[in-house]
């Protein structure tokens, strides 16, 4: 799982160069935060149920 938060966040940013390089200008500047953070989405969500599954693991306690 966290192979694949890595692999989706390169390919986040390259999905990000690779439509706007072309065309930039200051309005992509300034909106470039808030596409980044969208495409980065997906890795984030990844990373994080990564680590929800792990936490999850490591909490149970056997009896």
């Amino acid at each position: 799982m966290l192979i694949t938060a890595i692999v989706l966040s390169l390919l986040g940013i390259a999905a990000f160069v690779f439509l706007f390089a072309h065309d930039f200008n200051i309005y992509w500047l300034i909106l470039s935060p808030v596409i980044l953070a969208i495409y980065e989405f997906p890795a984030v969500l990844a990373l994080w149920l990564h680590k929800r599954k792990k936490n999850k693991a490591r909490s149970v306690h056997p009896v």
